[in-house]
Order: C-alpha cells, then structure tokens, then sequence
C-alpha cells in the first residue's frame, strides 16, 4: 500500500514544482511576484484564499478536535464559516479598492500610507508582528507534514518536515504569488476532494457496521453528546466565546487572505471569488466535522497518542491505496498551501515594507525580486528548525498564531476602514497591546480559561479607541 501511495505523493510533488516552475516565465516584477500584478481571476483568488486559510489545522488539527470534544466543537466551524463569509462579503471589495487607490502591495504599506504621521514605524511593528507569529505558523504546518509522513508512511518525522520544507519553498521561490496561488487552486480542490469523499466513506462504513454516532457519543465521555459540552451557565458562555471566537481573525486581520482581496481585478472578479468561497467553506467545514463525529463512533478515545492524526488514520483503514494516497496528498496539500503563502507575506513585508520602503533602498525590480527569494529561503529555513524543535500541537500553535495576527490586524483593519477618527497613535497602540497581551495571555493559566484569539480582540480595540481619543492625528487622515 506504501508504495502505491508513495508513488502518488511523488507525482504530487513534481506536479506543483513544475506549475510553479511554469508560472515563474512571466515576466516577474516585483509587484508581480508580491501581489500578481491584477493577472489572476476571482475564482482562483477564492480557492486560493481558502486552502491558505484552512490549513493543516482544519484537516489534522479540527478534526481531532471534534473526536476529542463532540457536538460542541461545532461552534469552531460556525465561527470560522460566519467570519470567512462576512469577510468575503463586506471586506474583500473594500480591500480591493483600497489597495488600488493607494497603489500598496502589502497590509503593512496600507496601513503606514493611511497613517502618514507615523508611517516607519506602522510598518516596522506591524512586519515584526506578522513574522514573529507567522514563522510558527509556518513552523506549525512543517509538523504537520511529519506527522503525515509518520502515519502514513512510518517516515522518520524530521525527514518529512525537511522534504516538505523543500517543496513549500521551491513553489514559493520560482514564482511568488502567481505560483502560490495556482498551485494553491488545485491543491484546494484536493482538500475539497479529502473533506468530502472521506465522511461519505466513513458513514456508509458505520451504516455497514452496525455501529451508532449517536450511542457512540453519549459513551465517549462526558459532554461529548452535548452542543454545550455538557456545561451550565457562565461555562457554556465560556464555551461558546473559545470555540466560536476564530471568527474574530476573520475580520481583514490576516495578511494571507487579505492579500487575496487586494489582488482582485474589479467587483465581477470580487463576486465570482464570493460564490466560490461561501460553497467550498460550507461544504469543508461540515466534512471536516462529519469526519470528527465519524471517528468517534469508529475508534475509542485514547486510540491515537496524537488525536491529530485521526484523519489519515481513517484514510488508511477506510479507502484502498490508490484513493487514498490521493486523500492524503489533499492533507499535504493544505500544508503546503499554507505556508507557501505565509512565507509570501513574510517575504513582502521584508522586501516591500522595510527594505523598499522604509529603508529606501534604491534597486531594481530585479534586484527586489532576488532579495524577495532570498528572504523566502531564510524564513522557510527557520520556520523548519522552529519545526524540528517544537511539540506543540497543531491547533494550539495556530490559535495564537490566529490570536496574535488575527486578532491584533483585524480591529485595525475595521477601524481603519469603517472609523474616521482612528489615528496613527492608536493603531500603534492596536498593534503593540495586540501583540504584548498575546504573548503575556498565552504564558498564563488565562488562555485556558478564556482563549487569548477573544481577548486579544477586544484588547487592541479598547486601546486602539483609547488612544486614538487621546491622541488624535493634527491632520485628518486620507479617507
């Protein structure tokens, strides 16, 4: 079986380093290695910013989460979906007409060019907040694809994380963005493939098995038949706010997707973008949950050392070799998706924000696209070490990543576009309360209690609106 699917991963790999490879013979700009140059169409700008969202997290890391926790872990997946929508529907044009009216090719530029005043050091505190969390991020999907090489393959886990460290950074390299995001399309539709083929496979097994969800779940532990968790009162109010609050980093705060917006053509590109991303999250993010409710009623709780392999467990026992080393190249894929497109954004706040624009370097486009690849390189090789020397688990690493990005960028981003009297004072007062309470809030026994991607919102909110009373900008800002 190994080697069928052996075979099927290597076909994989080449397949996207030569998409990669071919994408790279456009004549690369630097605006076009950054952000696309407006050359891609709505729809796979939308399947690109889903598999870049919807990482190893939601193929490893939700789905044990759901074996692990029950009905509860719904209001993940209802959180996550209302904020892509929301964001899709109210933010991705908004997005897109900023970026061309200020000619900016990053997150960090459109926030220093709104805020003139303090424009140097908005892009400083903003590229440190996005690479200090994103290298984990990155770091979080390299463990990822060890534990995938181990599970399916008994792969030492630190040969899987150097080869897919490879792969991620040949399709980063070659191309930039235009590689990033057509490679990002076929991949999501491998997840896509994934999350819906594999719960039909595991329900028509446990109709064949005489085996009950519903029995299954009442078994497995206390609150695992329950929607609440099987808790009363302020705790389901807890529940409620940790499980759905990813919806918060939805909110125009992350830089990957953000990125998708601005690099959108015109509003008939911004729609066919939000048809395709409302269909893929709704049917992704019901397969993954299927999936998680699947594997309690086929697996006792404690099977698995790591819950977050369930998922290519399943594969495994549930399909023949050669379906299934197409599932799980679509788990390699979400991968790799990712963090291509984290090492983009790292990339683009180095070279575009401090070493072009704050810094002032005079170069080329050529000269800019080199230091691009170089820094792709240095991130992706740092990123794998972070790998190498964690064991953190997967959904615990990107809930702070989500936290400390996510939920630092996205009440600046709404303040940004939707309130005039925001000021350069309080989106740096956003940023580093964002960024410190983040920090401080995981290293205590509070993020267990109230996970740090809410309170990390409402934090840099309550000072960005402080600050920005207190400290008005002497010039209205452009508007």
């Amino acid at each position: 079986m190994s080697t069928i699917i052996l075979v099927e991963f290597i076909l994989y790999f080449i397949g996207i380093i030569v998409i990669a490879y071919l994408t790279s013979r456009t004549k690369m700009s630097h605006s076009v290695f950054i952000l696309g140059g407006k050359k891609l169409p709505g729809w796979a700008l939308a399947f690109s910013e889903r598999a870049t969202g919807e990482s190893a997290w939601l193929l490893l890391g939700f789905t044990g989460f759901v074996f692990a926790t029950g009905l509860s872990g719904v209001w993940v997946a209802i959180g996550i979906a209302v904020g892509i929508i929301f964001a899709w529907l109210v933010l991705a044009r908004k997005f897109r007409s900023e970026a061309d009216k200020y000619n900016v090719l990053t997150l960090p530029d459109y926030l220093a060019v709104k805020f003139q005043a303090k424009a140097n050091i908005i892009r400083w505190l903003v590229t440190v907040l996005i690479a200090s969390f994103f290298m984990f991020y990155v770091g979080a999907q390299l463990a990822g694809a060890g534990k995938l090489f181990l599970t399916t393959f008994n792969m030492n886990e630190t040969t899987g994380i150097i080869i897919a460290t490879i792969v991620i950074m040949a399709t980063a390299y070659f191309g930039g963005f235009l590689s990033v995001v057509w490679t990002d399309m076929i991949q999501s539709i491998m997840m896509l493939l994934t999350l819906v083929v594999l719960p039909i496979v595991a329900l028509i097994y446990i109709g064949t098995n005489d085996l009950s969800i519903s029995t299954s779940l009442a078994n497995a532990g206390e609150g695992f038949d329950s929607w609440m968790g099987g808790v009363t009162g302020f705790a389901i109010g807890v529940l409620f706010f940790n499980n759905f609050s990813w919806f918060f980093g939805y909110l125009g705060g992350q830089p990957q997707l953000s990125a998708r917006f601005m690099a959108l053509k015109n509003d008939r590109e911004a729609k066919q973008g939000i048809t395709v991303a409302i269909i893929w999250t709704i049917l992704a993010y019901t397969g993954a949950f299927l999936i998680g409710l699947a594997a309690i009623a086929m697996y006792q709780q404690g099977s698995f050392a790591d819950v977050e392999t369930v998922l290519p467990h399943m594969i495994l026992n549930l399909t023949p070799s050669w379906i299934a080393g197409i599932l799980l190249a679509g788990i390699m894929a979400a991968i790799i998706t990712t963090a291509n497109s984290q090492l983009m954004v790292v990339t683009s706040s180095v070279s575009e924000d401090i070493i072009h624009k704050t810094l002032g370097m005079k170069l080329t486009d050529k000269q800019l696209v080199t230091i691009s690849r170089i820094v792709i390189l240095a991130v992706g090789m740092i990123s794998m070490i972070i790998a190498l020397t964690s064991e953190s688990l997967l959904y615990l690493v990107v809930s702070w990543a989500w936290a400390g990005v996510g939920g630092t960028l996205s009440p600046a981003i709404l303040m940004t576009f939707f309130w005039k009297r925001y000021s350069s004072t309080g989106l740096i007062a956003t940023v580093l309360s964002g960024f410190i309470f983040t920090v401080l809030w995981i290293s205590t026994p509070l993020d267990g209690i109230i996970t740090s991607r809410f309170s990390t919102f409402f934090i840099a909110a309550i000072f960005g609106i402080v600050f920005s009373l207190m400290f008005p900008d002497k010039e209205e800002k452009n508007i």
